[in-house]
């Protein structure tokens, strides 16, 4: 594997697809987002009334995404983290916004009543960190502020590196 691959987490309009494509750009990395995968192979298992979104077949992407992940090079941006298998990841990024803020891109979306509280509580309650932790090794495990634009080009600028770093210590 020449190159690493990434994950992507966090809330909810915490900026994942912004960061996401970007860094797939400047690093020339594949860009996989979980949830446009699911909508093109009608990867769902159900809908969820009260959410109103579809149920996520875990098994499905994973069974989808497995061959490409071993090639490396796979930028995967999600919400959720505990089902991708551990040995997929060298890095998982799990992105971070301050509670306005987030609220602010949430309403924006449309996102109301219970659907938002429990986003926004997730978020408060660091929800997709602790899922991060629990499924990965700490160490490759990084909490990224993700407020400002500011924050988006300091988070590339610490990716970009990382990469790099990657790439020197393993090719």
């Amino acid at each position: 594997m020449r190159r690493p691959n990434v994950l992507i987490t966090g809330t909810p309009g915490v900026g994942k697809t912004t960061l996401g494509k970007e860094l797939a750009s400047r690093a020339g990395l594949s860009y996989v987002n979980v949830g446009d995968l699911a909508k093109e192979g009608e990867l769902y298992e159900g809908f969820d009334e009260e959410y109103n979104c579809p149920i996520l077949d875990e098994d499905r992407v994973v069974d989808e995404l497995e061959p490409r992940m071993g090639q490396g090079g796979v930028i995967v941006d999600y919400h959720g983290c505990d089902f991708f298998p551990e040995r997929w990841f060298h890095v998982v990024l799990v992105l971070r916004a301050d509670n306005g803020c987030l609220y602010d891109r949430l309403r924006s979306r449309g996102y109301t009543g219970k659907k938002l509280q429990d986003n926004i509580q997730c978020e408060i309650f660091q929800t997709l960190y602790e899922e991060a932790v629990l499924s990965y090794k700490k160490e490759i495990v990084h909490q990224l502020p993700s407020n400002t634009p500011e924050d988006l080009e300091r988070n590339l600028d610490q990716i970009m590196q990382w990469i790099e770093q990657w790439m020197k210590d393993n090719n």
